[in-house]
C-alpha cells in the first residue's frame, strides 16, 4: 500500500511525463509532411507509418499531405514559423535553403546499422549539402525515354534531333509526338538539352559550367539546343502542354495523347497501370557530339532542428530508410533504391528498368551534379521556369533567356570563388 507521500510523488512524476510528451496519455505525437504527394504514394507512406507505430508503442505520427502544386510552399510556411513539425520531405533543390536557414537537424550516422546498408550513391547524396547528413534519400530519379511502339516508330530516337523528327511524324489529328513540360520544372528539360549540346566541354562536377569556367549558356551550342527545344514544343507537342507539369505530362502519355515522354522511373508504375500495352523505354537522347547529361534527382526524409521530440523524429527517419521499408517505398514508387539489398531484385533489373541499366553502362550517358551549393540555386529554379514560359509563348527570345542565365551563373561563380 502506497503512503500518501509516495502516492503524491508518483502523481507528480506522471504529470511531468505527460507534460514532457505533449500528451495527457503519455504518447509522443510527431507531425510529418510530404512534398511529392499522390494518392497511392500517401497510402504507402501511411502503411509504413503504421508499421513504425506498431514497432514503437507510445509514438503516434500525423502525416500532412498537401496538394502537389502547393506542397513545397506549405512546407516553407511551416518551417518559417518553426513549430509543430518533426519530420519532413527534403528535396535536392530545397536542401540547401532549408539547411542554410537552420531548419534541418544533422542526422546521426554512427550507431545506426542502416547507414552501412545504404548504397554509395545514397551515402554521397545524404551529405551532398555542406558535407552533413541533413536528409537520408529514399530513392533516386533518373530520367529515361518512354515511347509507344505501336505508333510507327521502328526504333527509339537516340538524339534530340531524332526525337524532334520522330515527334513530327507522330503528330497528327488529336495525337502528338511528345509530352512537353512547359510549366513547373520545364526549365530542367531545357538545361538537359543545352548540356547535351555542349558535350564533352561540360564539367560534370559543376554542371552549369564548362571546363573552361564559362557557363553552359554562353555558347553557340546552347542557342542551337534552345531553338530546337522551342521547335519540339511548337511542332510536336499539345498546345496546352505550355503549362504542363509532372502530372499532366504523364497523363498525356498514359491517356494516348502523346507518343513519347521523358520522365523518372516512378512513371513506370503509372504506365503499367494505365492500360497502355505497346510501350518501351530507352536512354535519354544525346546531343550532336554523342553525349547526354543529367543529374540524378533525389529527395529524402529529414528532421527539423526545432522538433520537440528530436530522438523520436530521428528514429522515424531511420526506420523509413532501413532496407525493408526503403525497398517497399522504392518498389511502390518505381524509384532507384537506396539499399544494397535491392540490387539483385528482379523489379530493378528487368523490363522497363533495362534502359536505366543501359544508361549506367554507357560512358557517354553522364551523371552530373546539380549546383545546389550555390546561394542562388533555389531562386534560379523559380526564375528559369518563368523564363521558359516566356520563351515558348514568344515573350522572350532564345538570346534573351541565355543572356540572362549566363549573367546569373557568372555572378554565382563569383560568389563561391
Amino acid at each position: 500500500m502506497k503512503t500518501p507521500l509516495l502516492a503524491a510523488a508518483v502523481a507528480v512524476t506522471l504529470a511531468l511525463a505527460g507534460c514532457g510528451s505533449g500528451s495527457s496519455s503519455g504518447e509522443v505525437r510527431l507531425r510529418m509532411i510530404e512534398s511529392l504527394t499522390s494518392p497511392d504514394r500517401t497510402k504507402l507512406i501511411k502503411k509504413l507509418i503504421a508499421d513504425f507505430e506498431e514497432a514503437n508503442p507510445g509514438i503516434e505520427v500525423e502525416l500532412i499531405s498537401p496538394p502537389l502544386d502547393s506542397a513545397d510552399q506549405k512546407i516553407l510556411q511551416i518551417l518559417q514559423t518553426k513549430k509543430d513539425l518533426d519530420v519532413l520531405e527534403v528535396r535536392d533543390h530545397t536542401a540547401k535553403s532549408f539547411s542554410n536557414n537552420g531548419w534541418l537537424a544533422e542526422l546521426p550516422t554512427t550507431g545506426w546499422s542502416g547507414w552501412s546498408d545504404l548504397t554509395e550513391l545514397a551515402q554521397k547524396k545524404a551529405v551532398e549539402v555542406g558535407g552533413k547528413p541533413y536528409l537520408i534519400p529514399y530513392g533516386f530519379y533518373q530520367r529515361t525515354l518512354f515511347y509507344r511502339t505501336d505508333w510507327g516508330m521502328s526504333r527509339p530516337p537516340t538524339t534530340w534531333q531524332e526525337l524532334y523528327e520522330a515527334g513530327k511524324k507522330m503528330t497528327t489529328g488529336d495525337r502528338f509526338g511528345y509530352s512537353f513540360r512547359g510549366g513547373k520544372g520545364g526549365a530542367d528539360y531545357a538545361v538537359m538539352m543545352i548540356s547535351a549540346y555542349n558535350g564533352e566541354a561540360l564539367d560534370p562536377e559543376k554542371s552549369f559550367f564548362l571546363k573552361d569556367k564559362r557557363t553552359i549558356f554562353a555558347t553557340p551550342e546552347a542557342a542551337e539546343a534552345l531553338e530546337l527545344f522551342v521547335k519540339i514544343f511548337k511542332e510536336t507537342s499539345p498546345p496546352d502542354s505550355v503549362s504542363w507539369g509532372f502530372p499532366e505530362m504523364v497523363q498525356g502519355f498514359t491517356s494516348g495523347v502523346t507518343g513519347m515522354l521523358i520522365q523518372d522511373p516512378e512513371v513506370i508504375k503509372s504506365v503499367e497501370e494505365s492500360g497502355v500495352k505497346a510501350w518501351s523505354t530507352a536512354p535519354i537522347p544525346k546531343g550532336p557530339t554523342g553525349y547526354a547529361f543529367q543529374p540524378v534527382g533525389y529527395a529524402g526524409w529529414g528532421a527539423t532542428s526545432f522538433s520537440k521530440h528530436p530522438k523520436e523524429a530521428v528514429k522515424l527517419v531511420q526506420f523509413l530508410s532501413e532496407s525493408e521499408q526503403s525497398i517497399a517505398f522504392a518498389k511502390g514508387n518505381s524509384l532507384i533504391p537506396i539499399s544494397k539489398q535491392a540490387q539483385n531484385d528482379p523489379q530493378f533489373s528487368q523490363g522497363a528498368w533495362k534502359a536505366y541499366l543501359e544508361a549506367q553502362q554507357d560512358p557517354k550517358q553522364v551523371i552530373t551534379i546539380r549546383p545546389v551549393d550555390y546561394p542562388g540555386w533555389s531562386q534560379f529554379t523559380v526564375d528559369s521556369d518563368r523564363d521558359i514560359q516566356a520563351l515558348i509563348t514568344g515573350k522572350k527570345t532564345v538570346a534573351e533567356v541565355l543572356k540572362s542565365w549566363d549573367a546569373f551563373w557568372t555572378d554565382q561563380a563569383k560568389k563561391v570563388s
